[in-house]
C-alpha cells in the first residue's frame, strides 16, 4: 500500500497572527526589563559622579578650599598632571576620599574596566573627565563628568576648551547625546547636548572650562 502526504508551502493567516501574537507578549515582557536596567545603570552613574564631586570637596576641605588641580604634587596635590599628565593621576590624589576605583566607571561605558585599585589605577580605568578650572567658590564651573563631552575638535593632550563658539556637547558614546556633569559645588546634573551649551553660555566670559579626558 503506498501512503502519500499532502504538501502545503508558506504560512496559513492563524500562523502568522500565532506567531505576532508570541512576539507582541515577549516584547511586553522583555522592554520593562530593559528600560528597568538603562534606568539603572543611568542612576549608578549619577551616583558615581555625585560622588565624586564629593570627594573633591572633602579634600578641598583639607586644603584650604582648593581642589588638587590648584595644589602642586609636592602638597599632594595634582597641579602638575592638569597639563602634562593623565586624568587617572588626579583621580589617584583622591585616594582617601574617593574609597574605591568602582567609582570611576559608569556602568554603560562598555571601554572602561575596573582597577584592581586606585594605586593600580590608569586612564582604562576612568569613564570620568576633570574639570581643570572648577573651584569651590566658582559654583557653575564643571568640575567631572562624562568622558564622552566633545567641542567638536579632537582633543589636544587630552584636553578640551569649552567655549561658546563651539560645537560643545555629548556625542553618542555612553549616554547618547547626553551626559552627567558635577559642578563646583559638588551638586550633579543630567544634562543633553543643548543644555551643556546653554550652560557654557551662561557662564561665559566669568570663568573658563577646560576639560581633562580619560
Amino acid at each position: 500500500m503506498k501512503i502519500t502526504f499532502n504538501k502545503t508551502s508558506g504560512l496559513t493567516l492563524i500562523d502568522v497572527l500565532v506567531s505576532v501574537a508570541v512576539l507582541t507578549i515577549l516584547a511586553m515582557i522583555l522592554l520593562p526589563a530593559l528600560a528597568k536596567s538603562k534606568t539603572k545603570n543611568r542612576i549608578s552613574c549619577i551616583i558615581n559622579v555625585k560622588q565624586i564631586g564629593i570627594a573633591f570637596r572633602i579634600w578641598a576641605g583639607d586644603n584650604n578650599g582648593k581642589y588638587p588641580m590648584a595644589v602642586s604634587t609636592n602638597q599632594a596635590g595634582a597641579m602638575e598632571f592638569a597639563q602634562s599628565g593623565k586624568v587617572f593621576q588626579i583621580f589617584q590624589s583622591l585616594q582617601n576620599e574617593l574609597g574605591t576605583p568602582k567609582i570611576l566607571v559608569c556602568p554603560k561605558d562598555k571601554q572602561r574596566k575596573f582597577a584592581a585599585s586606585l594605586t593600580n589605577l590608569s586612564n582604562a580605568n576612568v569613564s570620568y573627565f576633570v574639570g581643570l578650572d572648577s573651584e569651590e567658590t566658582l559654583t557653575n564651573t564643571i568640575l567631572s563628568g562624562d568622558r564622552n563631552i566633545t567641542n567638536g575638535f579632537a582633543p589636544i593632550q587630552d584636553l578640551l576648551n569649552l567655549t561658546t563658539n563651539q560645537g560643545v556637547g555629548f556625542t553618542q558614546e555612553i549616554h547618547t547625546n547626553q551626559g552627567n556633569i558635577a559642578l563646583g559645588d559638588g551638586s550633579v546634573q543630567q544634562v543633553t547636548s543643548a543644555q551643556l551649551r546653554q550652560e557654557i553660555i551662561r557662564n561665559f566670559p566669568f570663568v573658563t572650562n577646560r576639560i581633562k579626558l580619560p
